[in-house]
């Protein structure tokens, strides 16, 4: 005889035999005992808890010879059809295959005819989700006010999306997902009868990976039992799902607290190499930190307890890391995790993720940083020039002091001269010591309606990047548009490593390639540090530009067009504004 999947061969014929579903079952099998039973009822859960299970199970139920009983006997021929769905009036329907209003209709004119087979027409609708608006309502009528003789069980693992108007004419029974010991216990049935060597680790292993779903652990174990060469081992489970196990993600995470990252990403590599999944790996690299942060924050709690086999050793591993730190690395994986569905290189971002919970990302920008000032070419002046380079700025504020200053006693007042009346001399900021950006216009844009109008489209230049490049935007996304000024957009950037990155030549024009086409015209992108930017505003807000004013002795006395003129040739029209009386 052909070998039929464990998960089929092991489905649940009993209310006895359903894991891990107490609450649903007792009340079930009370209701039969006490001829309570209704006409509708709504299954729903995660997948593999057994709803559909305990649906046929209710069906036998009531349409057993010997009953209707707390148990159907499975003896009876009634028993023996329904289980292999040869009786029409026990009818299991698909509703993700047939979620028209016609399939339903035909229900609805079919309910009224008495049963031929057993004693009770039993309709079992699956993924009843699926329904169209149309095949909801065509259902409510016949929920509503259905024959003494029918019995409908929906099932689905998304309640939510049922109508108000169908759940509230149901009972309804919430599956939960599996407990670990209990799946644990059946798998140890299972593997008895079967004559399945396996070793308590793998149990464990398989029971995890399952996530609370019964069927999900069974066909696990029929995959790992025909890999296998004699006793299935944890090995053999992680060789058919491409897990790692957690003697090395101890050994990765410990490379990490050291930041040794040569050895972590070497070990990375070993993974790839292995055939492991770079989202595979970044998921339980995930769910391993989530267990080091339970054992630290609630050390005997059972929910950590039935999912670790190995407590001693986590807990070990725990007390290298504080549980700030804990969370701030989840955090940074599952942002990476998120990222790697959209990559066409999810290794390279694992790595990323990896430099960046070790803090390895900053050491190597001080390197970066280093690099470049003692380079030469195209890269940022070395430590010498740098100094030059300041000290000339030096001289060229002090020098703009002395122009300034002079230009005011060349327009200090004279007793014996005719006098200028009032006028405006706005001083000339000194540029940024940083970037060398002058910021004076950035800053007065900040309410304009170009930085307005890029602002409220900065989400689609963020999305249009990441089309076009994941990893740029990866950086990019790390900086704020602060300013628009004529065809320049300013971004501010907290870090450093992220300005930097987003600088390059080929990633700058692919930002300004977006910015050009979402914006609407050609835009240049320039780049500061958050700081820098903070501090401008500081000074503008606190620091008035100074006013020299030129006052007469006597400000009755009248214009003369000379002295306006004599103004104007000192300082330029840009600097001068006359005021009138």
């Amino acid at each position: 005889m052909a070998h039929i999947a464990l998960y089929r061969t092991w489905r649940s014929q009993t209310f006895r035999d359903v894991v891990g579903q107490k609450h649903i079952t007792q009340t079930l099998q009370n209701s039969l005992r006490e001829n309570r039973l209704t006409h509708a009822y709504l299954f729903n859960g995660p997948r593999g808890t057994g709803k559909t299970s305990t649906a046929k199970i209710l069906a036998k139920a009531v349409n057993c010879l010997h009953g209707p009983a707390e148990e159907p006997c499975n003896a009876c021929s009634a028993c023996e059809r329904i289980t292999e769905g040869a009786v029409m009036d026990v009818v299991e329907i698909d509703a993700a295959s047939n979620r028209g209003v016609e399939e339903i209709r035909d229900i609805r004119d079919k309910v009224k005819y008495a049963p031929t087979e057993v004693r009770q027409k039993v309709y079992i609708i699956d993924e009843v989700h699926m329904l169209t608006t149309e095949a909801f309502n065509a259902l409510l009528k016949t929920l509503e006010d259905p024959p003494a003789h029918v019995m409908f069980i929906l099932a689905t693992t998304e309640p939510h999306k049922i109508p108000a108007t169908i759940i509230s004419r149901c009972q309804r029974f919430d599956f939960r997902r599996v407990s670990m010991e209990e799946q644990v216990m059946r798998l140890q049935y299972v593997c008895e009868q079967e004559r399945i060597a396996i070793s308590e680790e793998a149990l464990h292993y398989i029971a995890r990976l399952s996530d609370g779903g019964m069927r999900d652990a069974l066909s696990l174990l029929d995959q790992s039992a025909s890999f296998a060469t004699g006793e299935v081992t944890l090995a053999d489970i992680l060789s058919i799902t491409g897990g790692v196990a957690s003697d090395q993600f101890k050994k990765l995470v410990l490379m990490i607290k050291e930041k040794n990252l040569g050895a972590a990403l070497e070990l990375i590599d070993t993974f790839m190499q292995e055939g492991k999944s770079a989202d595979k790996c970044m998921e339980n690299l995930i769910n391993y930190y989530r267990d080091l942060l339970m054992v630290r924050m609630v050390p005997n709690s059972p929910v950590i307890t039935e999912r670790v086999f190995d407590m001693d050793e986590l807990r070990a591993v725990a007390n290298h890391f504080s549980p700030a730190e804990m969370m701030g690395m989840i955090e940074t994986l599952n942002h990476y995790q998120s990222e790697m569905k959209y990559s066409v290189q999810p290794q390279t971002l694992l790595e990323i993720a990896i430099m960046k919970i070790s803090g390895g990302h900053r050491e190597a920008a001080n390197s970066s940083s280093i690099g470049m000032l003692e380079g030469s070419g195209n890269h940022l002046p070395s430590g010498d020039l740098l100094a030059q380079m300041t000290k000339k700025l030096q001289q060229l504020e002090e020098q703009i002091a002395g122009l300034v200053k002079s230009g005011v006693a060349a327009l200090s007042p004279d007793p014996n001269a005719k006098q200028v009346p009032p006028a405006k001399l706005p001083v000339a900021s000194a540029p940024s010591k940083r970037s060398g950006i002058k910021l004076d216009g950035y800053l007065k844009a900040v309410e304009a309606p170009d930085t307005k109008s890029a602002l409220m489209k900065w989400s689609q230049v963020l999305g249009v990047v990441k089309e076009k490049k994941i990893t740029v935007h990866a950086w990019f996304v790390n900086g704020d548009l602060v300013s628009a000024l004529d065809d320049v957009v300013l971004v501010a950037f907290k870090n450093e490593m992220h300005r930097n990155t987003t600088e390059k030549p080929e990633n700058k024009l692919i930002i300004e390639q977006v910015l050009t086409s979402v914006l609407g015209k050609p835009y240049r992108l320039l780049t500061i540090m958050r700081k820098e930017w903070d501090d401008a505003k500081t000074d503008a807000t606190q620091a008035a530009p100074e006013i020299l004013e030129l006052q007469a002795e006597d400000g009755n006395q009248p214009v003369k067009e000379e002295w306006i003129s004599e103004a104007i040739q000192l300082f330029g029209e840009d600097l001068v504004t006359i005021k009138e009386d």
